[in-house]
């Protein structure tokens, strides 16, 4: 069985990015992101609607690091601290060998290859750091830009599911990426 250990926390460079700790000093790219509709638009979470559900939101990744059960980075671009998007290791199953990726990022950097430059990066992270076996992601169906991401850094479709989960008085279905590593 795997054993996470966050402390300290990890962060993270690629060629154009730091991927950082998010603190409550990120509050309003917090908000931004969390409260757009557009951001939001496939994930199947309530918006946050205030500064105090941003700072919340804040509380809750960085309990989920200092326990170990889940990691999000705030996406910045080097020589710029603002948070553009978050990223993150969710619903680790260290008995598994396996963590679910997930990712956001506010739509004016969207088609600038940010998202992958990070995905690819987090994979090594994945299977070299965190001693990973797979991967996954669950994505809308709908959420084409997610799944070309997802096939561009090596991820196979596992599965389909249909209605396979309730929200807002709907029945979604989601899909299955996922990752060996080939190692």
């Amino acid at each position: 069985m795997l054993n996470f250990n966050f402390t300290p926390f990890p962060v993270i460079e690629t060629e154009r990015l730091i991927l950082r700790r998010i603190t409550n000093d990120d509050v309003n790219e917090v908000f931004e992101l969390r409260s757009n509709p557009e951001t939001m638009k496939y994930i199947p979470r309530p918006l946050v609607k205030t500064t105090e559900d941003a700072l919340e939101h804040v509380a809750m990744i960085e309990e989920k690091i200092t326990s170990n059960i889940g990691i999000n980075w705030g996406i910045t671009l080097k020589g710029d601290s603002r948070v553009l998007g978050i990223i993150g290791y969710y619903r680790m199953q260290p008995e598994n060998y396996r963590a679910e990726i997930g990712y956001m990022l506010l739509p004016e950097y969207h088609g600038k290859g940010i998202i992958s430059e990070a995905v690819n990066r987090l994979i090594a992270y994945g299977f070299d750091d965190l001693k990973l076996h797979s991967i996954e992601a669950v994505i809308d169906p709908e959420n084409f830009a997610s799944e070309k991401v997802l096939q561009k850094c090596g991820f196979v479709k596992e599965a389909h599911l249909k209605e396979a989960e309730f929200y807002e008085g709907k029945f979604l279905d989601k899909v299955i990426y996922s990752l060996l590593n080939s190692k």
